[in-house]
C-alpha cells in the first residue's frame, strides 16, 4: 500500500458486531510512501504506528458517511 500524509485509512470490521476504524495518516515511515504509517485514529484520538492488513483500504478524502459524529475535535 502506498500513501501520503493526509490520506485516510479505513479498517473494516472483521467480526460480526465489530466496528470500522478510520484514521488519518500523519507520517509515512516506510520508503517511497510505503508502510508503516503513523495514524491518528478518529475513534479514540490516539496516534499509533500501523501496518495495514487485508481488511484496510485507503481513501484520499474521508467520505462523509464514514465520519464519526463526535463532540470533540479531531484536529492534530
Amino acid at each position: 500500500m502506498r500513501a501520503e500524509v493526509g490520506d485516510w485509512l479505513v479498517v473494516e470490521a472483521v467480526h460480526l458486531g465489530g466496528h470500522r476504524r478510520q484514521g488519518q495518516i500523519v507520517e509515512v515511515c516506510g520508503r517511497e510512501g510505503g508502510e508503516p504509517f503513523r495514524v491518528h485514529w478518529l475513534d479514540d484520538g490516539r496516534v499509533t504506528l500501523f501496518f495495514p492488513g487485508p481488511d484496510t483500504h485507503l481513501e484520499h478524502h474521508l467520505p462523509h458517511h464514514l465520519k464519526l459524529n463526535v463532540g470533540r475535535s479531531t484536529s492534530l
